[in-house]
């Protein structure tokens, strides 16, 4: 029987640069000594408190598991805000520098720090979630933590490289800025050329496409027939091209991007497409990760 209680414990580590990587850490109440833990990866102008996001760790945490949701140091959007305060911030991303963030959260969980702040000894095995390019990232990570045995990538990107326009690398050629709004605020935000180029420069080790071919754990791959950002090719993609053999694409008839979630979400009940995402992620979890 699913918990009745969650607990929810909030903190922060330093970066490789020294920047906050702030977390939440959902645990179900009357928690077992150890538990494994899901670690949770936002996407590109995503952060861990948005829309429906905080109510799927809710529910993941009652199936008795640890959840991990993490803001990557670059993302700009600090704890209980939903806009961009730090915009220097968010310009200097790197992918590079989030695969270093899931490595430093990855050692916290190995070290104790983070599990002993909620009164659990154990925090293992480890699985990984990410959506849209944080679904991106989470392979990567994948593919260089030797620790994480299981992976659900909710609307993925197959290669980042490919899903730039002619217009904007050109703009990163000759050095500047790529402006970008955000629909949801009407915010202008800068992105600096040194992300560009750190692909550019090293399409074997950031293409999640070529790297996906030597990873052997288990991948579900979660798309939206009707995804207006990112096409569903994207996930059939990384099917096929994953090494391992318990792999599988899910792909629902609509949900868009978001699987019907939107920022603020003020529903008493989930998008029924976005609770079809999370029951799944359950499920692949409760399978094959232990």
């Amino acid at each position: 029987m699913p918990n009745r209680v969650v607990k929810k414990h909030t903190g922060s580590l330093p970066s490789t640069e020294g920047n906050p990587i702030f977390y939440d850490l959902y645990v179900p109440g009357n928690a077992p000594d150890s538990l494994p833990v899901l670690l949770f990866l936002h996407g590109f102008k995503g952060f861990k408190d948005w829309g429906t996001f905080p109510d799927a760790f809710f529910e993941m945490a009652r199936q008795d598991y640890a959840v991990l949701a993490m803001n990557v140091s670059h993302g700009g959007v600090p704890p209980n805000a939903d806009t961009f305060e730090h915009a220097d911030l968010f310009r200097t991303q790197t992918i590079g520098q989030e695969i270093q963030d899931i490595k430093t959260v990855v050692a916290a969980v190995k070290s104790g720090v983070i599990s002993k702040q909620a009164g659990i000894s154990n925090v293992y095995p480890l699985g990984i979630i990410g959506h849209s390019r944080g679904g991106t990232t989470a392979v990567l990570a994948a593919c260089e933590i030797d620790e994480i045995s299981c992976l659900v990538a909710w609307a993925p990107v197959a290669n980042i490289l490919d899903f730039w326009s002619e217009e904007m690398k050109s703009t990163w050629q000759q050095g500047n800025d790529v402006v970008i709004t955000n629909a949801r605020t009407g915010e202008e935000l800068p992105i600096g050329p040194q992300l560009y180029e750190e692909i550019a420069t090293n399409p074997g080790m950031f293409n999640a496409l070529d790297r996906i071919k030597s990873l052997y754990i288990p991948c579900l791959f979660i798309h939206a027939a009707d995804d207006e950002t990112v096409p569903h090719r994207h996930s059939q993609l990384l099917l096929e091209a994953c090494a391992g053999f318990d792999k599988e694409k899910l792909l629902l008839d609509k949900g868009g991007h978001t699987f019907g979630s939107a920022h603020p979400y003020t529903a008493d009940e989930l998008p029924p497409e976005f609770a079809q995402v999370v029951d799944q992620t359950i499920r692949w979890f409760q399978t094959y990760m232990f």
